[in-house]
């Protein structure tokens, strides 16, 4: 009876929370810290990031913290993906399971755009320094398993942007729950993501000189990308050596057009996995689309070697690729 509460609870809180984070195209570019949208590990990216209900280990940071909560032990991943536009982004994170306590975990995802030259009004040709943005991100999260069925999550991040002599902090937090009922292989996924306070630019580039007086102009502040989602899975095939599952995620944003995720995934022997997936929005000039992946599970004593590779369409810019490494013990 209390994880049917739990799960009412949940139904509810995605629906009201929906109303509120509807899409809204006229919004379209007005969110900043947009770093905060680039999905990390390859599992989830293959499956066209519809894994909000399967979604299990570090990677879960990302997608829905409550899939913390069924780590055993401790798991270490790795994940690079060369970005659009030469942009490069790394994550590194941790997670292990405390016994009568949950599951803690930690990571760092690093968005590096490379060297630009400066540029200013009176050397429109560049003044000879270059500049290197960087924009990073640092969470720390908490999982639980609260019923038989139920299992929540927490993630906090703490968000600088680093651009030149101007800087930007901010903090953001992600909720979320699994909840499975044990029956035919459905499974049920909600989280609420970045949702925190205004962010804003400050530091020396600001600095002007006005009439023989120095002065400093205020930024502007900015939203950040928020957006609720709600996730089903179903597992169709789990015999033998055989595993496979479909899943589904819809995505209300608050700052762009609401958009569908679909996922498909095959596993052998617990150990090879094909993955495909879509992403699907009827927002103009909207970039992504197929997603393709598979993963090799390797024992080497006691650690558990995962590797995984995923490819992603990409409109306009290059394809996105990820690479990744896990390692559970």
């Amino acid at each position: 009876m209390k994880h049917k509460t739990i799960l009412v609870l949940m139904v509810l809180l995605a629906v009201s929370v929906t109303s509120v984070y509807a899409g809204n195209t006229q919004r379209i570019g007005t969110a900043g810290a947009q770093e905060l949208l680039i999905p990390i590990g390859s599992r989830g990216t293959a499956m066209g990031g519809a894994v909000l209900s399967t979604t299990s280990g570090v990677e879960s940071m990302y997608w829905n913290p409550a899939g913390l909560a069924s780590l055993e032990g401790t798991e270490a991943m790795f994940t690079y993906l060369p970005y659009i536009a030469d942009i490069d982004v790394n994550f590194v994170g941790v997670a292990t399971y405390i016994e009568g306590f949950g599951t803690i975990g930690a990571g760092a995802k690093v968005v590096s755009i490379g060297d630009i030259e400066e540029t200013t009004n009176e050397f429109p040709d560049g003044t000879g320094r270059e500049f290197s943005p960087t924009l990073s991100v640092i969470n720390v999260s908490y999982a639980r398993v609260l019923t038989a069925n139920v299992s929540f999550g927490v993630n906090g991040m703490f968000i600088h942007e680093s651009i030149f002599e101007a800087s930007a902090t901010g903090m953001a937090f992600d909720v979320g729950f699994l909840y499975d009922p044990r029956w035919k292989g459905v499974s049920l996924g909600l989280s609420i993501k970045n949702y925190g306070p205004e962010m804003s630019f400050d530091g020396i580039g600001f600095d002007r000189s006005l009439d023989d007086r120095a002065a400093r102009p205020i930024a502007a502040s900015f939203d950040l990308p928020s957006s609720i989602n709600i996730g089903l899975a179903y597992d169709f095939v789990d015999n033998g050596p055989h595993f496979s599952s479909l899943s589904g995620n819809f995505r209300s944003n608050n700052y762009s057009a609401d958009y569908f995720q679909g996922g498909f995934e095959y596993m052998y022997d617990g150990r090879y996995s094909l993955r495909a997936g879509y992403n699907f929005s009827d927002q103009d000039s909207y970039l992504y689309g197929l997603t393709l992946g598979a993963g090799l599970n390797v024992n080497l004593g006691d650690t558990r070697f995962t590797f995984e590779y995923s490819w992603a369409e990409t409109d306009v810019f290059d394809d996105n690729q990820f690479f990744t490494v896990k390692a559970a013990f």
